[in-house]
């Protein structure tokens, strides 16, 4: 008999890239535009729209937002997929599957669209 594939590893490798950059990148990113700036060690102008657009615009640049958005995406929602089932909602498990994936690939595809294709 032939056993069922599961998709899991696919979720849990997003959920373990995501975290990857939930733990190392959005901090940074954080301590840049939130402490730096204020505190005088960057000036306002190195993180300004312009720049942040021009470098959105480079294709390391978009790569590189691509991938922190979209799986800090997979990485959150995942998590609120595993907290649910810990704190017991079994009744429509195959929903709040469909719609915490859903909304991490629906966020994929819009950032994809805005970062490539605008």
């Amino acid at each position: 008999m032939r056993r069922k594939r599961s998709h899991e590893p696919v979720f849990w490798s997003l959920f373990g890239a995501g975290g990857v950059v939930v733990a190392f990148i959005l901090p940074a990113m954080v301590v840049a535009s939130g402490l730096a700036i204020p505190l005088g060690f960057l000036s306002v102008d190195q993180l300004s729209y312009d720049r942040i657009h021009e470098f959105s615009r480079t294709w390391y640049g978009g790569v590189f937002l691509f991938f922190t958005i979209s799986l800090s995406f997979w990485h959150g929602l995942h998590r609120i997929y595993l907290s649910l089932h810990d704190l017991g909602v079994h009744h429509y498990r195959q929903f709040y599957r469909w719609l915490c994936y859903g909304l991490a690939m629906t966020g994929t595809v819009f950032t994809a669209f805005f970062l490539f294709l605008s």
